[in-house]
C-alpha cells in the first residue's frame, strides 16, 4: 500500500492527514540508525544499494532499524538525491514522504557536527583558561592547595594525584596569533604616524627647498650684476684713459650734469652714459622738484603704441616730445653709471595726481633680459612695485609680447595686457599699458597702478577701470644737489 503526501508547506488533504502524522511521530521516535545520521560514515542510499534496502528484512534487534527509508527511484545519481523524494516502509505500510525530509536530514548531520566542534572547543578553553573547571573534575581538586602552590600549578587531590593536562597546541597557537595580531596592528598605527610625519617634513622641505633656490638664485643674480657694474666701471676708466680724447667732446652722462652747468629749461639735450657709446637725446625735467631729472617713459595722449616688440624696447621708441620709451640698453647705462633715483608721476582722467618714488633704480643688461631692481619707496600713490609676495615687480625680467620673460607658467601676460614690462604673474602696475581717453570695461590691459586711491570699484570685470591723464618716469642721480 503506497500512500502519497503532499508537501509539508501546505495542509494534507483528508486521506493523507494519519499517514502524514504518524510519519512525523516516527521519524522522531526513530533510532539514529533509520536516519542514516548514526555514523558520519554511511552517506545516503543510492543506485543500487536501494533494491538491497527494499529487500533486507527488518530485524527485531540487535540496533538494526526495523523501517526503512528510501529515496524513490527515478532519480538516479550524480548527486541529485536532494532533489528525490523519501518513502517510509512499515510492513505493510509504504509512506512516501516529501523531498524537504532530505533537507531535514542534512540539517540533523551538520546539527551533529556543529555540537561536537562546540564540544571540542569547550574542552580546549577549559584546558588553556588556567581558572575554570575542567569537565569531570570535582570542585573540590579545583581549590588552592596548601604547602603554597602557585596559582598555576596544577590542582591536586589529598588521595590520588592527578595528571596535568597539556594544553592543546591549537590553543596556544590562537593565543600567539592574537598577541602577534595585536603587535601587528600597533605597528601599522606607528608606521601611520610616521608616514604622516614624514609627509609633513616632505612638504615643509619641498617648500624649504624651493624658497632657497630662489634666494640663491637671486643672491647669485644680483652678485653678478654688481661684479659686471664693477668691470664695466673699471673699464670705462680704463678706456677712457687709454683714448684721451680732448676734453672739449665729453658730453654730459646724464640731465643732472646739465643742471649743474646752470641749465633750468625743460627740453631735448643730448647726453653721452657710456663713452665708449654714441651721444643719445634725452628729453630732461629741469623745473619739477629740484630738476635734473632725464625723463625714460611719458604717455600723455595715446598717440604712441606701446604693443611692441623686444627689439623695440631695446631700442626705444616714440617722439621724445611727446610719447616715448628712452630704450632698455640706454635706461642700462643711465642706471649703470651712476645710483639712479626712480620718480613716478600720475595723473588720472578725474584730475587726481599722485607720485611714487624709489631712491633705488636700475635695469641689467640684455644678458640679464634687462632685470629691474627697485627700492626704497616714499610718495602718495602706494608702492605697486611691491604689491604683495605673488604681485612683486623687483628682480623680475622684461617681457615683451614677443618675449615671455615673466613668472607665469601657462602664458606670456607681455601678449595679454599687450605691452612690455617687468612681469610678475602678471601684474600690480603696468605705466606701458594701452591707453585709455575714459573708464574701460574688460581686460585691465590699459595704464595701471595697483594702489591707487579708488581701485576697490574695480574688484569685479563688469566695473569700470580707472584710466590715467598721463604717465611718467624719470631718474637722476641719488646724491644730486640742485
Amino acid at each position: 500500500m503506497v500512500v502519497r503526501c503532499v508537501s509539508s508547506l501546505r495542509p494534507c488533504v483528508w486521506p493523507c492527514v494519519w499517514p502524514c502524522v504518524c510519519a512525523v511521530v516516527l521519524l522522531v521516535w526513530l533510532p539514529s540508525q533509520c536516519w542514516g545520521v548514526g555514523s558520519e560514515e554511511d552517506p545516503p542510499l543510492s543506485g543500487g544499494e536501494r533494491g538491497a534496502a527494499d529487500d533486507a528484512p527488518a530485524a527485531a534487534g540487535g540496533g538494526s532499524c526495523p523501517v526503512r527509508l528510501k529515496a524513490l527511484g527515478g532519480c538516479g545519481g550524480g548527486g541529485q538525491e536532494e532533489e528525490c523524494p523519501f518513502q517510509l516502509t512499515l510492513p505493510p505500510l509504504t509512506l512516501q514522504l516529501p523531498r524537504q525530509f532530505r533537507q531535514l536530514e542534512k540539517s540533523l548531520k551538520e546539527l551533529r557536527s556543529l555540537k561536537e566542534t562546540v564540544a571540542r572547543l569547550r574542552g580546549c578553553c577549559g584546558a588553556g583558561g588556567g581558572g575554570r573547571p575542567q569537565e569531570g573534575r570535582p570542585q573540590e581538586v579545583q581549590q588552592d592547595q596548601p604547602g603554597g602552590a602557585e596559582p598555576s600549578d596544577p590542582p591536586q587531590t589529598a588521595q590520588t594525584p592527578l595528571p596535568t593536562p597539556a594544553a592543546p597546541p591549537a590553543t596556544m597557537t590562537m593565543a600567539e596569533m592574537q598577541l602577534k595580531m595585536s603587535r601587528m596592528s600597533a605597528s601599522l598605527r606607528n608606521a601611520r604616524n610616521q608616514i604622516g610625519a614624514l609627509q609633513g617634513r616632505v612638504g615643509e622641505i619641498t617648500l624649504l627647498s624651493a624658497g632657497s633656490l630662489e634666494a640663491a638664485v637671486d643672491s647669485r643674480v644680483q652678485n653678478i650684476t654688481g661684479l659686471l657694474n664693477t668691470l664695466s666701471s673699471t673699464c670705462t676708466t680704463h678706456c677712457a684713459a687709454a683714448h684721451a680724447a680732448p676734453q672739449s667732446i665729453i658730453a654730459p652722462r646724464d640731465c643732472s650734469d646739465y643742471s649743474s652747468l646752470g641749465q633750468r629749461s625743460d627740453g631735448i639735450y643730448k647726453v653721452t652714459p657710456d663713452p665708449r657709446n654714441s651721444t643719445v637725446s634725452v628729453w630732461c625735467d629741469m623745473e619739477s622738484f629740484g630738476g635734473g631729472w632725464t625723463v625714460i617713459q611719458r604717455r600723455v595722449n595715446g598717440s604712441v603704441s606701446f604693443n611692441r616688440s623686444w627689439a623695440e624696447y631695446k631700442k626705444g621708441f616714440g617722439d621724445t616730445r611727446a610719447e616715448f620709451w628712452l630704450g632698455n640698453d640706454l635706461i642700462h647705462l643711465l642706471t649703470k653709471a651712476k645710483d639712479m633715483v626712480l620718480r613716478i608721476e600720475l595723473e588720472d582722467v578725474d584730475g587726481v595726481r599722485e607720485y611714487a618714488k624709489y631712491e633705488q633704480f636700475y635695469v641689467a643688461n640684455e644678458l640679464l633680459r634687462y632685470r629691474l631692481s627697485v627700492s626704497g619707496y616714499s610718495g602718495s600713490a602706494g608702492d605697486a612695485l611691491h604689491f604683495s609676495k605673488h604681485f612683486n615687480h623687483d628682480q623680475k625680467f622684461f617681457s615683451t609680447p614677443d618675449r615671455d620673460n615673466d613668472m607665469y607658467p601657462s602664458g606670456n601676460c607681455g601678449a595679454y595686457y599687450s605691452s612690455g614690462w617687468w612681469f610678475d604673474a602678471c601684474m600690480s602696475a603696468n605705466l606701458n599699458g594701452k591707453y585709455y581717453h575714459r573708464r574701460y570695461k574688460g581686460v585691465r590691459n590699459g595704464i595701471f597702478w595697483g594702489t591707487w586711491h579708488n581701485l576697490t570699484r574695480e574688484y569685479y570685470p563688469t566695473n569700470y577701470r580707472q584710466a590715467f591723464k598721463s604717465a611718467k618716469m624719470m631718474i637722476r642721480p641719488k646724491n644730486y644737489a640742485p
